[in-house]
C-alpha cells in the first residue's frame, strides 16, 4: 500500500503545533486511490514510568491538574510520572530525568515496557513507557514538577495489593497507567 503527503504546512504553532496537508493513499475497497486533506497535532515524544517502591510495596503514582480532562469533569488527573523528550534526548534520558523532576526519585535502571501512539487519528506523538523498581532511599529531592512549566504534582503511594481492584472499578483514567499496570500484571 502507498501513501504520499503533500502540500503540508504548519497553521499552528505554539507549544502544540498542528500541520495540515494533503495526502494521497491507496484504498483497501477499490482500485482508486484517496486523496482528502487531513490535520496532525504534534507536541514531540513523550516517557511514562511505571515504579514500584519496594519497601513499601506501592505504586508510586502522580496527581495533577489537567485542563482537558476538567472539560469532562475529571480535573485532577491520576497518572504515573510522564512528560515530553526534550531534543537531542534519549527516551531513557527523559524517563529518569521526569522521574527525579516530578517525584524526586533517582533511578538508574529501567525496562522498557512499549512505546505506541496513544491517538494515532490525530496525534503524531509516541509515547515509550518504562518499568522501575526504587526503595525510599532513593527519594532524593521534594520533587512536585519543574516550576518553569507551573507543575504542582503531588505524589501518591498506592499499596500494590489494591492495584486489581483499583484496576476493574475504572479508578485510571488515563491510556498510560492502564497500558503499564495492565503489563506488570501480566509480566511481574
Amino acid at each position: 500500500m502507498n501513501y504520499v503527503v503533500k502540500n503540508e504546512e504548519l497553521v499552528f504553532d505554539e507549544f502544540l503545533k498542528i500541520y495540515k496537508a494533503e495526502v494521497t493513499h491507496d484504498s483497501f475497497n477499490s482500485e482508486t486511490s484517496i486523496t482528502s486533506t487531513r490535520l496532525a497535532l504534534d507536541r514531540g515524544n513523550a516517557i511514562a514510568v511505571l515504579l514500584y517502591e519496594k519497601d513499601t510495596d506501592s505504586f508510586l503514582f502522580i496527581k495533577q491538574y489537567r485542563y482537558p480532562s476538567s472539560r469532562h469533569n475529571h480535573p485532577w488527573m491520576l497518572e504515573i510520572p510522564a512528560g515530553a523528550v526534550d531534543k537531542d534526548e534519549s527516551a531513557n534520558e527523559a524517563a529518569i530525568r521526569e522521574v527525579q523532576e516530578e517525584i524526586g526519585y533517582q533511578v538508574d535502571d529501567l525496562e522498557f515496557i512499549v512505546e505506541y501512539f496513544p491517538s494515532p487519528g490525530m496525534l503524531s506523538e509516541q509515547i515509550s513507557i518504562f518499568y522501575g523498581e526504587v526503595t525510599t532511599e532513593q527519594k532524593t529531592s521534594k520533587g512536585g514538577g519543574s516550576d518553569v512549566e507551573k507543575e504542582d504534582i503531588q505524589l501518591v503511594k498506592i499499596p500494590r495489593s489494591e492495584i486489581k481492584d483499583k484496576l476493574k472499578k475504572h479508578h485510571f483514567q488515563n491510556s498510560i497507567s492502564i497500558i503499564s499496570l495492565q503489563w506488570y500484571l501480566l509480566n511481574k
